[in-house]
């Protein structure tokens, strides 16, 4: 398939997991993608796999210089950009009583204000046709024990989607919410062991986790413009998690 072909695409968190995922589908439909992330071994070796239609800028999402230089290296190469990806998130547990103001502050300058920033400032360089999708969770709807932190930093990035639909009116550029439920990421396998897995997956109705490729599939969609009318919308790929 070519739904991307001829387009120029951003991914934060990139270099693994979902992000890595979409790359690698997103050059397959014909994009040329610049993936961002924090670590310049894991961004290398994912370059090294994506090939000739991929290119890798180091920074964080939480600090703004290095926005710039990501959307500059956009500018330089490429001269505008046609979708953003904003999927870097991070999240950790701590049980209610145990919260403290730098968990917040952590998870919401990724989660949230990372999010913002993200779009911000690649908005210059879209125009019509333009393609922003954001990376929700299923957590963000249902809420997840000890995940207070990350289930409302979701909840919120859900709700930035509507409020940018609005704020995107007339310019052509749409902006929905990817929410994957537990997905089988490399972080996820490590952390969660054979058994977590299983327990993860026992929760959905089709009794797995996800495969990232699964969620790389439903980013192509927003990505392109099979999904030309939808914009402030939410796609659940979670099997169901959240949804009964």
């Amino acid at each position: 398939m070519t739904r991307l072909n001829g387009k120029t695409a951003v991914i934060t968190g990139g270099a693994t997991g979902i992000g890595l995922a979409a790359a690698r589908r997103f050059i397959e439909e014909g994009a040329f993608i610049f993936i961002y992330g924090r670590r310049q071994q894991a961004l290398d070796a994912a370059v090294a796999e994506l090939g000739p239609n991929a290119r890798a800028v180091k920074g964080s999402v939480s600090d703004e210089a290095d926005l710039d230089r990501l959307y500059a290296a956009v500018k330089a190469e490429r001269g505008s950009l046609d979708i953003v990806f904003a999927n870097a998130g991070a999240g950790s547990p701590l049980p209610l009583g145990q919260i403290t103001a730098k968990h917040i502050d952590d998870t919401f300058g990724t989660n949230v204000k990372g999010t913002i920033f993200t779009v911000q400032k690649a908005l210059p360089l879209m125009g019509p046709g333009g393609s922003i999708i954001l990376t929700g969770s299923s957590a963000g709807t249902t809420g997840a024990p000890a995940f207070t932190a990350y289930s409302a930093s979701k909840a919120a990035v859900r709700n930035l989607a509507r409020t940018w639909a609005e704020d995107l009116k007339g310019t052509g550029i749409r902006v929905n919410v990817l929410s994957p439920g537990a997905t089988a990421t490399e972080l996820a396998k490590e952390a969660l062991g054979e058994e977590g897995q299983k327990a993860y997956g026992a929760m959905t109705p089709l009794r797995r986790m996800a495969d990232p490729a699964e969620i790389a599939a439903a980013a192509a969609f927003l990505a392109s413009d099979d999904s030309s009318f939808m914009t402030a919308s939410e796609v659940a790929v979670d099997g169901g998690l959240a949804q009964l």
